[in-house]
């Protein structure tokens, strides 16, 4: 795994331009996203969160990108991390996905069902699909990472609406 830092990226501090962080995220409020729970295991036991970052990136190679806070318990274990699973939630899934929004808890403890993967991914039980991926490359953005990871697994239930959400609550299509 490598973190490479492009010389702009150096030169991106907020300045007078900058947008007020309430008023940022107030626009992105509006902007309607899909909720995955991302989840790894760096030798250290399972951790998890649930994201709305999710953004495939490459065709070939198979690539996708999330991004995750440094500030995050969960920051330590992915920094480290070889391999992580996306999950993606079913319409009915929100109170996963609220459990793995919640700061302080055991996200693994019941009622959250999960196994491991051959690999020892922690694989949560019942989603709506998942990715298993290696980390490729970690970068480096404000108070933030973008982690980019390929693709090695993909198992769908396409017969399943996905959680959604928007304006600071969960939909469904």
């Amino acid at each position: 795994m490598t973190v490479t830092v492009p010389p702009y990226a150096l030169q991106t501090a907020p300045g007078p331009a900058a947008i007020a962080p309430d008023r940022f995220r107030q626009a992105f409020r509006r902007y309607p996203a899909g909720v995955v729970v991302i989840t790894t295991d760096s030798g250290r036991g399972p951790v998890g969160f649930t994201a709305t970052s999710l953004t495939s990136l490459s065709l070939t190679p198979p690539l996708i990108s999330f991004g995750i806070g440094t500030t995050t318990s969960s920051w330590p274990h992915f920094e480290h991390a070889r391999t992580a699973v996306v999950h993606f939630l079913g319409a009915e899934q929100q109170p996963l996905a609220a459990s793995f929004a919640t700061s302080g808890i055991d996200r693994f403890a019941a009622p959250t069902r999960w196994h491991r993967l051959p690999g020892g991914e922690p694989l949560l039980d019942d989603v709506a699909g998942h990715l298993r991926v290696e980390t490729e490359q970690i970068v480096p953005a404000g108070d933030h990472r973008i982690v980019i990871a390929r693709v090695v697994d993909a198992q769908l239930d396409a017969g399943r609406s996905p959680l959604l959400f928007h304006d600071g609550s969960y939909h469904s299509l």
